[in-house]
């Protein structure tokens, strides 16, 4: 039975007295497209960070493909972060040819491919870029790797519907077959369509973690819907219940 590509057990990060992740354990195979869910301030960025290297743990282990996150997991992992991280002076083929040049498994023809499916304008300076194309230039970076794990902080978070789709669409059209796809947002309605496993992350725990089938004919509704049920504010003076916030 092959291996799962990311085991983490009892995974805690504390930062000073708050405990960003609490007892963390979590497993996933290959082959999937997992979403990370859960409001914000929950720990999503966190976990996400520990397992591209950028964070220490404070206590557990994290292992991606059988390795502690190190120089072997950054040769195996395809990392897009919640912000934006290039020069503004920068154009977009310049951005190209900085991952063409720092990762080994970057793909230049897909790429290319890529660039012209989602009409961007490679000879463009970044800073003239809408947020929108800034989010899907990046995405096209991060997928033109033949990378065993992608982690995706919040790709969709702060675009219009319109380049939502897009970004999924290349998400799902661009990923390799065996593997994993880690999705971390709170905007469960747009991306559950696409999931193939949810994972539910609540003041740094786990509070699920199964299919997305699994979950609509347990609980006889969408998995966005049972993500508001679970994650449910009490409503303040008669206002309306929410469930994005912490």
């Amino acid at each position: 039975m092959e291996a799962n590509l990311i085991e983490i057990h009892g995974l805690r990060k504390q930062f000073g007295s708050l405990a960003a992740l609490d007892g963390v354990d979590l497993t996933v195979g290959r082959g999937k497209i997992v979403g990370l869910l859960g409001p914000n301030g929950s720990g999503k960025t966190t976990l996400i960070k520990i397992l591209n290297g950028l964070l220490c743990p404070t206590a557990g282990s994290v292992l991606v493909d059988g390795h502690a996150p190190g120089l072997y997991t950054k040769a195996a992992v395809s990392y897009l972060p919640d912000k934006p991280y290039f020069a503004p002076w920068m154009r977009v083929r310049d951005a190209i040819e900085l991952f063409q040049d720092f990762y080994k498994d970057f793909d230049r023809v897909k790429a290319d491919d890529m660039c012209r499916m989602m009409e961007l304008d490679e000879s463009r300076q970044i800073k003239t870029l809408s947020k929108g194309t800034q989010e899907k230039m990046q995405l096209m970076l991060v997928m033109s790797r033949h990378a065993q794990l992608y982690l995706l902080d919040e790709p969709i978070a702060g675009v219009d519907p319109a380049a939502r789709d897009a970004i999924l669409d290349t998400i799902l059209t661009n990923y390799c077959e065996n593997s994993t796809v880690v999705i971390s947002t709170h905007l469960i309605s747009d991306i559950e369509k696409v999931l193939d496993e949810a994972v539910f992350l609540k003041k740094g725990r786990i509070v699920l973690h199964d299919s997305v089938e699994a979950i609509r004919e347990r609980e006889g509704k969408s998995v966005d819907a049972y993500f508001r049920e679970v994650f449910r504010v009490a409503p303040v003076n008669g206002g309306n219940e929410t469930c994005s916030e912490n």
